[in-house]
């Protein structure tokens, strides 16, 4: 092998390796990322560089989500991507529910026009929704189905070099939010997922190992 075939295989190996996943403070390497390294490498992100996510982006994601596994194809899962103002309204509604830890009314009212104004910038937001079974079985079965549609979300916009935050909580239920994010009486708001371009990837968290949390039985 000549010396610019060395080199260029060389190359070839240096760029495979920088594509495996994200260090802290990097953005993912989306290129030849495998599901292990990205399951691996994701992280949830907080902070957005303020580029736009494409429509395109957002619905290869979402094509995505509705992979993920559902007993009996119910397909339970309802996606609301919210725009600016749909994003300002449900920031509106957060703000105001954490504006009542607030004993100040000055600080009060700057926490709910600062969360306002921060969901508004976002670049992405999907409300996560599921149709509601009358049976209480088939309830569980797709609220379970649904967050992995949600964890589908998530590693399909890490591949793609974007980075997701989930929200979950009481919050889901209140009207105002529910309003916000357009969904039917007959659905429930499972999560709402921020996307965006990662500013900064956050360093991993050190996690148990699953061998310490596993049994094997005979």
């Amino acid at each position: 092998m000549g010396k610019k075939a060395k080199a260029e295989k060389k190359s070839k190996r240096e760029k495979k390796a920088k594509s495996k996943g994200a260090k802290a403070g990097e953005p993912p390497k989306s290129r030849g990322m495998t599901v292990l390294e990205a399951i691996r490498s994701r992280r949830s992100v907080k902070k957005y560089d303020g580029r736009e996510v494409s429509r395109e982006e957002v619905e290869r994601i979402l094509d995505a989500a509705a992979q993920a596994p559902n007993h009996h194809m119910t397909e339970p899962w309802r996606f609301y991507v919210l725009g600016p103002h749909a994003r300002r309204a449900y920031g509106e509604v957060l703000g105001g529910r954490k504006a009542k830890k607030v004993e100040d009314a000055e600080a009060a009212a700057l926490v709910r026009t600062k969360v306002a104004a921060e969901h508004e910038a976002l670049p992405c937001a999907v409300a996560v929704a599921m149709k509601v079974a009358e049976d209480a079985e088939r309830q569980r079965e797709d609220y379970a189905a649904t967050f992995m549609a949600v964890q589908n979300l998530c590693l399909a916009a890490w591949s793609l070099g974007l980075g997701t935050h989930i929200k979950t909580g009481a919050v889901m239920d209140d009207p105002g939010a529910r309003a916000a994010a357009g969904v039917g009486p007959d659905e429930r708001v499972v999560a709402f997922v921020y996307v965006g371009r990662p500013e900064q990837v956050p360093a991993p968290k050190e996690r148990t190992t699953a061998a310490s949390l596993t049994v094997w039985r005979d």
